[in-house]
C-alpha cells in the first residue's frame, strides 16, 4: 500500500521529464503538437471565443476585408469567417479523431488477431484488406457517401472504412514477429486462453507503431473530410466546415474576395502540417533505433 501511495507524485515527475526530454529534442514535434493544441482549444471552446455566430448572416458586410470589425473578412453571405473557422476546427476534429480511432482500433484488432490465429483466418481477412486498399483513401470515401449519403455520421464511416486495412496491416506485420518469441509460446502452455496472451502480451507490443499511425490518421481523416466537403458530398450547410468554405469562395470569389477561400486553406494546411510533425517527432522519440541516432 505504500509503494502505491508514493506511486503519484513519481508519475507525475516522469511524465514531467519525459514532457522536458521530448521538448528539447524534438522542436518541431513540439511546434507541431501546439498547433493541434491550439486548434483542439479552439473548437473546444467556440462559443465562448467567436466573436460572432457563424450562421448568422450579415447582408451589408457581404465579402468585406479584414478589419477591426471581421479580422478574416467576410464571405459572400457576410458571415464573419474568423467565427466560422474556429468553429469549423470543431468539425474538423470531430470527424478527424472519431474516424482516426475508430478505424485505427477495428484495425489493431484485425490486425493482431490475423497475425496470432493466422491460417484460414489470416488468408482471408488479409485478401479483404488487400481488396479494400486497392482503392485510394479519397474514391473509398466518395464510394461509401455515393451509397449511404451526407452528413456527419456518413463521412466518418465513409473515412473510417479506408483506414481500417491501412491499421491492418502495418500491425499484422509487428504482430507477426512477436507472435514467434519464447515468451507467447510459454503463455501457451500455462495454459493462458487466447484473448488473455493477444490483451496482455501481443497489444502493449504493437502500440508503439499503432499510436504513431492514429496521429497521422487524424491528419489524413481531416483532409478527406474538407476534400468531401468541398465537392459537396461532405458536411453540409448550414454547419461551419472548412472544405464547405472553400467551396464557397475558392473560384468565384478568387479574384475579388480571396480571403474567403486562404483563410480556411491556411487552417487546413496548418492543422494537417501540425499533426505529421508531431507524429513524426513521436515516431523518432519512440522508435528506439531512431532514438539512438
Amino acid at each position: 500500500m505504500t509503494a502505491i501511495a508514493n506511486d503519484p507524485p513519481e508519475i507525475r515527475r516522469s511524465w514531467t521529464q519525459a514532457a522536458r526530454l521530448f521538448v528539447r529534442r524534438q522542436p518541431l514535434g513540439t511546434f507541431g503538437l501546439v498547433i493541434v493544441v491550439v486548434a483542439a482549444i479552439a473548437g473546444l471552446s467556440a462559443e465562448w471565443i467567436a466573436p460572432y455566430s457563424p450562421t448568422a448572416n450579415d447582408f451589408a458586410a457581404m465579402t468585406e476585408p479584414p478589419s477591426l470589425a471581421h479580422w478574416l473578412g467576410t464571405d459572400q453571405f457576410g458571415r464573419d469567417l474568423l467565427s466560422r473557422i474556429i468553429y469549423g476546427a470543431r468539425t474538423a476534429l470531430i470527424i478527424g479523431f472519431v474516424s482516426a480511432f475508430v478505424g485505427g482500433f477495428a484495425g489493431l484488432v484485425l490486425g493482431v488477431g490475423s497475425a496470432y490465429f493466422g491460417g484460414w483466418i489470416d488468408l482471408v481477412l488479409q485478401r479483404v484488406m488487400d481488396i479494400l486498399m486497392a482503392f485510394p483513401l479519397i474514391i473509398m470515401a466518395l464510394a461509401v457517401v455515393a451509397i449511404f449519403g451526407t452528413g456527419v455520421q456518413n463521412v466518418i464511416a465513409a473515412i473510417t472504412i479506408p483506414l481500417i486495412p491501412r491499421c491492418a496491416r502495418v500491425v499484422r506485420a509487428s504482430a507477426l514477429a512477436i507472435r514467434e518469441v519464447p515468451y507467447i509460446d510459454a503463455a501457451r502452455t500455462s495454459g493462458f486462453g487466447h484473448a488473455r496472451i493477444i490483451l496482455r502480451h501481443m497489444v502493449p507490443n504493437v502500440v508503439a507503431p499503432f499510436l504513431i499511425m492514429l496521429t497521422a490518421f487524424v491528419g489524413q481523416a481531416i483532409l478527406a473530410e474538407a476534400s468531401l466537403s468541398y465537392l459537396g458530398l461532405g458536411v453540409q450547410e448550414p454547419t461551419p466546415a472548412w472544405g464547405l468554405m472553400l467551396q464557397g469562395g475558392a473560384e468565384e470569389y478568387a479574384s475579388t474576395a480571396p480571403w474567403i477561400a486562404i483563410f480556411p486553406g491556411i487552417a487546413i494546411a496548418l492543422t494537417v502540417f501540425g499533426f505529421s510533425l508531431f507524429g513524426d517527432a513521436l515516431r523518432d522519440a519512440i522508435d528506439p533505433k531512431l532514438r539512438e541516432r
